[in-house]
């Protein structure tokens, strides 16, 4: 079977946990996190919504794809228990071809505890479960070859193997949405993996952590945080082809060492503003779609991604806002 993309990575149960208790509040002094979501310390918080999603980077891409009308199919790991069967059947309602999917049995199906306050911003506590146990033998390998495009998620366990199998894939293009597991090693440890990108996404925390970590930038992360241009130079100096950088309602740009373009964010009003989970690998998924549609017109693809993206912040949970094709 041809596929147009597979997605590697995480397959969780979002549990979302709506309060109106949080306070967002601004870190200017830690440019890696300038935004915290505080609560009354010793405080019993009090839900106003509690809601039950499927969830995990991988298997948002996978849906979102498959919903634009892709070939689609899903490299993860599930443990054999009723989470991983709702995850499971909910990718088979949404098309995606969940034969490549590990049911593990000595570990439960990963999870997420979202907490998401007024105006949708949002902390998730991740249970990586079952995801550890993700490995690509020699039947996924022979898959991915067959497929255009191979989208990688957020990664656990024995990652760097999976990265390592998966970029010694042939004919396939990579795009690569680093977790924070890779983000921590820094760009030195990640360099292998950087130069067989075809094209990185990151928001701008991620795209920060990733630049300082390599020696020439280290001392100018207040520099690049202030100036996009420079901080898209710096990420595809580190070896993607091409380099795309969201910054939430500030909208995203892309940069392919010679074309940089931003998109501007659709302005969704705070008060529309229901969950952004999921919002970047709504944003990750349509932009590859839009290439993929518009013959790699990247204008094109970063505004259906943005729409994609509105779409999502307007419904709870990363998948009931993904837009369908007719």
């Amino acid at each position: 079977m041809k596929y147009d993309f597979i997605a590697v990575g995480g397959a969780v149960e979002d549990i979302s946990f709506y309060t109106s208790e949080g306070q967002v509040i601004d870190n200017p002094k830690d440019i890696l996190r300038q935004k915290l979501l505080g609560f009354e310390y010793g405080a019993k918080i009090k839900a106003e919504g509690l809601g039950r999603f499927s969830g995990g980077g991988a298997n948002n891409v996978a849906v979102s794809l498959s919903r634009l009308g892709f070939t689609v199919g899903l490299v993860a790991a599930v443990g054999n228990d009723e989470s991983g069967r709702t995850l499971i059947k909910n990718l088979d309602d949404n098309g995606v071809d969940t034969r490549l999917i590990k049911v593990v049995c000595h570990r439960d199906t990963g999870f997420s505890l979202i907490v998401i306050s007024p105006g949708g911003e949002h902390v998730a506590f991740t249970y990586r479960g079952a995801n550890d146990e993700l490995s690509i033998n020699k039947i996924e390998a022979h898959m991915l070859s067959y497929s255009k495009w191979v989208c990688i998620s957020s990664l656990s366990g024995g990652w760097d193997k999976v990265l390592d199998k998966t970029f010694a894939v042939k004919g396939a293009k990579v795009a690569w949405n680093p977790g924070s597991a890779q983000l921590q090693e820094g760009a030195g440890r990640l360099h292998k993996w950087l130069k067989k990108t075809e094209i990185i996404f990151l928001n701008k925390d991620e795209a920060l952590e990733l630049a300082v970590s390599e020696g020439k930038f280290k001392r100018k992360g207040e520099e690049l945080s202030k100036d996009m241009k420079s901080l898209l130079s710096a990420v595809k100096s580190l070896g993607p082809k091409q380099v795309m950088i969201t910054s939430g309602d500030k909208g995203a740009d892309y940069f392919n060492g010679e074309v940089h373009h931003h998109e501007a964010s659709l302005g969704v009003p705070k008060s529309k503003i229901v969950d952004t989970s999921g919002v970047g690998d709504a944003f990750f998924s349509t932009t590859l779609a839009g290439l993929e549609t518009f013959d790699g017109d990247i204008k094109k693809a970063m505004k259906l991604a943005m729409k994609n993206a509105a779409s999502v912040l307007r419904q709870a949970g990363a998948q009931n806002g993904l837009m369908k094709v007719n």
